[in-house]
C-alpha cells in the first residue's frame, strides 16, 4: 500500500497518487478479496491530502473510492470521498473533472436519500458541461439526474432528462454509451406512466445498441432492457412476447455473474408467471426475489417489496398485497427517515463547525455571541431547519411540482396566527415550522402516494401514518424550537368535530398551530392543481371552508380567516407571488428551475418541472 500522501512533497503525492490510482482501477473491474481494506486505506490516505496539494490523480483515486463503495451499495461510505473530490476539482482548471465529480457527488446524495441535495450537485454539473462547449459531457448528468428522480417517483420529470440524455449520447462519440442506458432507464419510466408506446421504441433502441454484450455491465444493462420490455408487453396483454423477452433477460442474467441481474430477472420472471395464469409459481418466484434482496442486492427490497404488491394485486389477493405495503411503509420508517435525520444531523454538524471556526479568538466568539442575541437566533433557526425544509419538498413534489406550497402554506399560518393575536416570535415558529407538515409523506409507498384512483380502506390507513411518521423524525431532529414543527406534523389532519386523525383530538384539545396550518394548508390545496383535481377559484375554496365552519375548522379561527384572504388579495393581487416570496431563497427550488432552464434551452417544447398552478 502507497505510504500516506499527506507526508509528501506536492510532486511526490502526485507520483503517489498515480501508483495509487493504478492500483485501485483493476480492482473496481475485478474485485479481490482484501479490495475493501485497500480502498479503506487508499481513502485514509486521500483524508491526509491537502487541499493545496490537489491533482487530477488525487481526485480520481477519490472518484474510484466513491466507485468503490458504490458497487457495494454502502453509498454513507461513499459521500465522504465524493465531497472530497469534489472540493478538490474546485481547485483545478479541469472542468470535465469538476463535472464528474458532482455527478458522483449528486449520485451518492440520491442514494442516501438527499433528491434536494442531488439536485444541487446536477444542476452546477450541467452549469459546468455547458461551459465546456461540449454538449455531450451532459449525458451523463441528464442521465444519473433521471435515475434521482425516477428514484423519488418524479416519473414524468426523469422521462425528459432521459429523453434529453439519449439524444446528446448519441450525437457524441465519448459519452455514446450513455444512449442504450438513457433508453433503457426511459423504457423503465414509460412502464410506471403506463405509455406503453413510448417505452417499448426506447427500448427496442436500447436493445439494438447493446445486441451482443459481453461484460458484467454490458450484460446486466441487456438484462434490465430486456425485463421492461417484458413488463410492458405485460401491460397491453402480450403475454406470449412478453414470455420470450423475460426467457432472454434470464439467458443474459446467467452469463452475467451478478446478482442484481439475477434478482431483475425473476422478479421479472414472477411477474410474467401471474400473467400467464400460473399465479402459485410467480408469487413464489416473487417471494424468492424478495428473499434474494434482502440477502445480497438490499438496495432492491423496496422495488421488490413494489413488486410483491403488485403481484398479489394482479393474482386477485388484495388482502395480502396490503400486507406488503405495511412492510414497505415499515421499511421506508426505518430508511428514509433515518437518511433524512443523518443528513440533517450532518448539515447540524456542519453549522457548529463553521461557528467554532468563528471563534478561534475570544474577541470573535464575544462579537458572535452579540450578533446573535441582536438577531433573537432567527437566523440560526432559519439554518437549522434548512435541510429539512428541504426534504419536505421533496416529500409533497408528487402533488406540486413547483416546490412551492409548503412556503405559501407556512406563510398563510404564521399571519393568521399573527391575525388572531400570537406572538410574533411564535408566528415566526409557525412559519417555519408549517413548511415541514408533510415531511411524512417521504415514508408513504409510491404506490400509494401515485395512486390515481380512490384509497381503499387500507390504503387510507397507511396514508393516514404520514403524520406520525413526520413527528416522530421532527421530535428526534434535536432542534430546539422544533416543538411546534412536531406538533404541526402530527395534528394538522385533525378535525374541530374529533373526527380527523391520528388521534382523533377535537376542540381546543388541538393545538392552535395545528389548527392554523389546516386551514392554510386546505384553502392552498383547493387553489392549485393536483394530479386528481383542477384548481379551485379562490371564492369556490373559501365557500367550502365555510362550510366546514364548526366540523373541520375551528368556527372561530375560520371566520377570521374567511375575511383575512380578501383582504391579502386586495392588498397584494397576486396571492401566490405573495405568499411563496421566500421559495425564490431554496437552494432546491432554484436548482430546479436552473435545470428546467437548462432543458428548454435548445427546445422549448420540451417542458421539465412545469410551474402549472
Amino acid at each position: 500500500m502507497t505510504a500516506p500522501l499527506s507526508l509528501a512533497l506536492p510532486e511526490q503525492s502526485l507520483a503517489h497518487a498515480d501508483s495509487l490510482l493504478l492500483e485501485l482501477k483493476p480492482l473496481l473491474a475485478t474485485p479481490t478479496p482484501d479490495a475493501t481494506r485497500i480502498f479503506a486505506e487508499a481513502f485514509s490516505a486521500m483524508r491526509g491530502v491537502s487541499p493545496d496539494h490537489a491533482s487530477p490523480p488525487v481526485v480520481e483515486c477519490l472518484l474510484a473510492i466513491t466507485q468503490h463503495y458504490y458497487l457495494l451499495a454502502q453509498p454513507v461510505q461513499a459521500l465522504p470521498p465524493a465531497t472530497q473530490a469534489v472540493e478538490f476539482s474546485r481547485r483545478l482548471p479541469d472542468a470535465h473533472l469538476l463535472r464528474k465529480s458532482l455527478t458522483f457527488l449528486g449520485a451518492m446524495r440520491m442514494e442516501t436519500g438527499n433528491l434536494p441535495g442531488a439536485t444541487e450537485s446536477y444542476s452546477e454539473a450541467l452549469e459546468v458541461a455547458r461551459s465546456m462547449m461540449d454538449s455531450g459531457a451532459e449525458a451523463p448528468v441528464w442521465n444519473n439526474l433521471g435515475l434521482a428522480l425516477q428514484s423519488a417517483a418524479q416519473y414524468s420529470d426523469a422521462l425528459q432528462c432521459f429523453e434529453r440524455a439519449a439524444a446528446l449520447g448519441e450525437r457524441s462519440t465519448q459519452f455514446a454509451h450513455v444512449q442504450k442506458e438513457a433508453l433503457s432507464n426511459l423504457a423503465g419510466c414509460a412502464l410506471h406512466l403506463h405509455d406503453v408506446r413510448s417505452g417499448i421504441r426506447a427500448v427496442r433502441k436500447a436493445i439494438e445498441l447493446n445486441p451482443d454484450p459481453q461484460g458484467v455491465s454490458d450484460c446486466l444493462s441487456r438484462v434490465n432492457a430486456e425485463s421492461y420490455y417484458s413488463r410492458l408487453l405485460l401491460e397491453v396483454g402480450e403475454v406470449e412476447h412478453a414470455v420470450e423477452h423475460c426467457e432472454t433477460a434470464r439467458r443474459f442474467a446467467a452469463k452475467a455473474p451478478s446478482a442484481r441481474a439475477e434478482y431483475t430477472a425473476s422478479v421479472t420472471s414472477g411477474l410474467v408467471d401471474i400473467h400467464s395464469k400460473n399465479a402459485d409459481i410467480g408469487l413464489t418466484r416473487l417471494k424468492k426475489a424478495l428473499e434474494q434482496a434482502r440477502h445480497s442486492v438490499r438496495f432492491e427490497v423496496r422495488d421488490a417489496l413494489s413488486a410483491c404488491v403488485a403481484g398479489y394485486e394482479t393474482a386477485g389477493q388484495p388482502d395480502v398485497a396490503l400486507v406488503y405495503l405495511h412492510e414497505l411503509l415499515a421499511l421506508n420508517k426505518n430508511a428514509r427517515g433515518a437518511q433524512v435525520l443523518m443528513h440533517h444531523r450532518e448539515h447540524m454538524a456542519r453549522l457548529e463547525a463553521s461557528a467554532r471556526g468563528d471563534t478561534i479568538e475570544e474577541t470573535l466568539a464575544t462579537h458572535q455571541g452579540k450578533l446573535r442575541g441582536q438577531l433573537g437566533g432567527r437566523d440560526l433557526t432559519r439554518n437549522r431547519m434548512l435541510l429539512l425544509e428541504q426534504q419536505s419538498i421533496a416529500a409533497e413534489l408528487h402533488d406540486d411540482t413547483t416546490g412551492e406550497h409548503c412556503y405559501r402554506v407556512g406563510r398563510l399560518a404564521s399571519i393568521l396566527g399573527k391575525e388572531i393575536g400570537l406572538e410574533e416570535d411564535v408566528c415566526f415558529l409557525i412559519d417555519l415550522a408549517a413548511r415541514l407538515h408533510d415531511i411524512g409523506k417521504l415514508v408513504v409507498p409510491d404506490a400509494i402516494l401515485l395512486k390515481p384512483g380512490k384509497l381503499t380502506a387500507g390504503e387510507f390507513e397507511i396514508m393516514q401514518t404520514h403524520t406520525t411518521a413526520g413527528a416522530d423524525i421532527l421530535a428526534k431532529s434535536n432542534v430546539p424550537q422544533m416543538h411546534i414543527a412536531e406538533e404541526i406534523a402530527r395534528h394538522h389532519h385533525e378535525k374541530w368535530d374529533g373526527t380527523g386523525y391520528p388521534m382523533k383530538l377535537a376542540g381546543t384539545a388541538i393545538p392552535i398551530a395545528a389548527r392554523v396550518t389546516a386551514l392554510a394548508d386546505v384553502f392552498d390545496a383547493l387553489t392549485h392543481v393536483r394530479p386528481y383535481k383542477k384548481a379551485w377559484t379562490v371564492r369556490e375554496s373559501l365557500d367550502e371552508i365555510a362550510a366546514c365552519r364548526g366540523k373541520h375548522f375551528d368556527p372561530e379561527l375560520t371566520d377570521v380567516f374567511l375575511e383575512l384572504v380578501p383582504r391579502l388579495q386586495r392588498q397584494h393581487g397576486d396571492l401566490d407571488e405573495f405568499l411563496a416570496v421566500e421559495a425564490k431563497t431554496s437552494p432546491f427550488i432554484q436548482a430546479r428551475k436552473q435545470i428546467a432552464a437548462a432543458l428548454k434551452g435548445s427546445d422549448p417544447a420540451t417542458s421539465l418541472f412545469d410551474s402549472r398552478r
